[in-house]
């Protein structure tokens, strides 16, 4: 039977994988009401279609920071994919490149940067960035990530701490030991694999506002910070001077009973407004997904989790397929609102009532 939509990746991958993964790659914190919430949001969602209107060429193609992409979709960082399927990041920066998409790789990967961009050299990446205690480790993939030829990075700012995921205590999940973080292999001193495959508590608590300008004075490149949830902290990423906001709330997996990511949206690209480009994650599974997110002011959507049901399907043949589908249901979805192009996706197609 032919996989047809995202849910149909999923179900497969829930038959595939072995339980700890499974349950490594769908845990939320605590309770899981914001993982799941992140999902009904957008269910709450109604749109406005318009009538009557040529729709006979759509054209979903957009920008982020001034490089073109075939739709607004892009792979958000997730960590681990060769748990997914056996070479991991090198498929999935493949399966982005045929796309055209953009590709951030995450810090936390089972392939290095460099083999990501020798899989797929003239992909478009950008690199997502946390800061460990450890300083002198972040300070070097951000300079591996300038010389190779990243093109952004993005810093997570919601995880001082990792948060509860009952699952994985209960499985009592490990990396195994034939896979390793590799872009951080050798830098702790610490044999420790516990807070999958790096020491606990490596993260550094201490980030705070200043730090950026510290991050900007040993990079050329955008920042772009993902995490950000509050209108209050994204007047301070502007004011910093970062590029670019990635509403997020981790998919669900740090703090539990914050907003869903499209319902934190709203406020955060009222107060931004065109300053910075404004991006999502978190419960896109559809197109129209894609285009509520837009409609609300969000520039691209990134998938986490969808990602890694298509590697687990076919590797990079899987994902791809994955990633046509919800290219080909957004520009549906286009047609049947009657927008032709990005620039007519607006507020007017939202319900402002159901907000």
């Amino acid at each position: 039977m032919p996989l047809v939509c995202l849910s149909d990746f999923e179900a497969y991958a829930k038959r595939h994988l072995p339980k700890a993964t499974w349950d490594y790659f769908a845990a939320g914190a605590d309770d899981c009401c914001t993982r799941d919430d992140n999902l009904r949001a957008f269910k709450r969602i109604r749109l406005r279609p318009r009538m009557l209107r040529d729709v006979s060429v759509i054209d979903t193609k957009t920008t982020i920071l001034g490089t073109e992409i075939s739709f607004p979709v892009g792979i958000a960082p997730s960590g681990l994919h060769r748990l997914a399927w056996p070479s991991g990041e090198k498929s999935t920066a493949k399966a982005a490149k045929a796309m055209d998409i953009c590709y951030i790789a995450s810090t936390y990967a089972t392939c290095s940067m460099e083999e990501t961009v020798a899989a797929a050299p003239a992909g478009f990446r950008w690199f997502q960035l946390y800061i460990h205690q450890k300083r002198s480790a972040s300070v070097q993939l951000v300079r591996r990530a300038e010389a190779l030829g990243f093109r952004a990075l993005v810093l997570t700012v919601d995880v001082p701490y990792t948060g509860k995921r009952r699952e994985d205590i209960r499985n009592n999940f490990q990396l195994p030991q034939h896979m390793s973080v590799k872009n951080l292999e050798g830098v702790f001193e610490d044999q420790d694999r516990s807070e999958y495959g790096l020491p606990a508590n490596s993260m550094e608590p201490r980030l705070v506002w200043e730090d950026i300008q510290w991050l900007q004075s040993l990079t050329r490149l955008p920042i772009v910070l993902k995490g950000i949830l509050t209108k209050e902290d994204a007047e301070l990423a502007v004011r910093h001077g970062v590029q670019g906001i990635v509403v997020s709330n981790h998919g669900g997996r740090q703090l539990d009973g914050v907003p869903a990511s499209i319902d934190a949206l709203v406020e955060i690209k009222e107060t931004v407004q065109d300053k910075v480009e404004v991006y999502l994650d978190g419960g896109v599974r559809t197109g129209t997904d894609v285009l509520k997110a837009l409609a609300l002011g969000a520039k691209c959507v990134f998938i986490g989790r969808p990602a890694l049901w298509g590697l687990t399907y076919k590797g990079e043949e899987g994902l791809q397929e994955l990633l046509q589908i919800l290219k080909d249901e957004f520009r549906l979805s286009m047609a049947l609102t009657g927008c032709c192009n990005i620039s007519e996706i607006g507020p007017h197609l939202v319900q402002s009532s159901r907000l």
